[in-house]
């Protein structure tokens, strides 16, 4: 069993609301097609938009699914996958809002999504200095700049990795301020 499946099978799908209003059940089998899991199986692209993620909102799977993620980017995935669960983190993590349901019992489901991926620094980071592809380097160092608490640190990578980045990477234009506004 591979990781993605591990994580994807730990959760009880069931039990959360999605976006779309109903059971987040189909979230399971939308998140292994998105990894390529299962006999023979190609990864497949699922917009999982409007069901974990608006531009506005996230909702109460968004945390399992940054889990999911996570786990994913530390499998043997194909490029095409790990370019898309990269772009899935990305969303996640740049969140704004919380579901109305998820925020009355409390939840800041962006905040709790940073602080998941938060935990992952060493998978992103190995993203960005594999110069697998731009586009990957690109997404991971993105979000990197969001969850990332020590500037230095990731300061020092762009110097580094600054050849293989986009151009707003090296440039520090898609850096995120969100750290500066906690202190």
């Amino acid at each position: 069993m591979r990781l993605v499946e591990m994580e994807v099978a730990r959760r009880d799908w069931k039990s959360m609301l999605c976006g779309c209003g109903s059971s987040a059940e189909h979230l399971a089998r939308d998140l292994l097609k998105l990894a390529g899991s299962g006999y023979r199986q190609e990864a497949t692209h699922v917009s999982l938009e409007q069901h974990v993620w608006s531009p506005a909102v996230l909702w109460e799977p968004a945390p399992a699914v940054t889990s999911v993620a996570l786990a994913a980017l530390a499998d043997g995935l194909a490029l095409t996958a790990r370019e898309w669960f990269l772009e899935l983190l990305q969303c996640l993590v740049a969140g704004e809002g919380t579901d109305r349901e998820s925020a009355r019992r409390g939840l800041d489901l962006p905040e709790v999504c940073r602080g998941l991926a938060g935990q992952g620094l060493w998978l992103l980071y190995e993203e960005v200095m594999s110069n697998r592809s731009l586009g990957a380097a690109g997404t991971a160092f993105e979000i990197l700049t969001v969850v990332e608490p020590d500037r230095a640190r990731l300061q020092g990578v762009r110097e580094i990795a600054a050849d293989w980045l986009p151009m707003c990477c090296r440039t520090g234009l898609c850096d995120d301020d969100l750290r500066a506004l906690d202190h």
